[in-house]
């Protein structure tokens, strides 16, 4: 069976759950750029790539502000015309285009950055950092492309209902690092990790 309609059928659930979410907590973009743990930064900084929030998705803006302050180099994605996703230097208050699909983006001629920490929307995540997106891919062929020319820490910024049991992952899918909602951080590479080694402990010679 294919998980396309599996996929689909989620998407429409999750844009349900998220909307819900964010009705009920109008102060979740404050309560979660509180709440970043700022030692992401100084791992995995100081090239920060942010958002322009869509629909109900976690506004990023308070904490790119934050992360500003505190000497992260900000830049936000754009999609060119071939359709790749690339990230493009941008410091708030400076103006961005009205792009396809609604989108606010930077100009064509702001300076191209290689991020490496990079805040990402989606519509669900589960415990072992795989993502909902909106099925076009721009997040998963981008990162691809800046894992292959070297690290590329990826950081979900959702509410807390946007977690579910498992998402549907395909070989092509780019794993999350971490996640931070309005009530605290979810490191999912620990976890990814951590049941790596539980399933080698039960591949041993001792195993039932």
């Amino acid at each position: 069976m294919s998980q396309l309609p599996d996929k689909t059928q989620l998407r429409h659930r999750m844009r349900t759950i998220r909307a819900e979410a964010a009705a009920r907590d109008p102060d979740a973009a404050e309560k979660l750029a509180d709440l970043f743990p700022m030692k992401l930064l100084d791992r995995y900084g100081p090239v920060v790539a942010g958002y322009v929030a869509i629909n109900e998705e976690i506004d990023p803006k308070p904490l790119m502000e934050r992360l500003m302050r505190a000497g992260a180099e900000l830049c936000l994605p754009r999609i060119e015309d071939d359709g790749r996703m690339t990230w493009r230097l941008w410091t708030p208050g400076e103006p961005l285009e009205r792009r396809p699909f609604g989108l606010s983006e930077p100009a064509n001629d702001a300076p191209e950055a290689h991020p490496t920490l990079v805040l990402t929307p989606l519509l669900a995540f589960d415990g072992m950092g795989n993502r909902l997106g909106y099925g076009k891919g721009h997040y998963d062929t981008a990162l691809t492309s800046l894992r292959s020319e070297g690290r590329a820490f990826a950081c979900a910024l959702a509410f807390a209902a946007q977690q579910i049991d498992s998402v549907p992952a395909e070989p092509h899918d780019q794993p999350l690092d971490w996640a931070v909602t309005p009530i605290g951080s979810v490191p999912l590479f620990m976890m990814r990790n951590m049941k790596a080694l539980n399933a080698a402990d039960g591949d041993g010679p001792d195993a039932a």
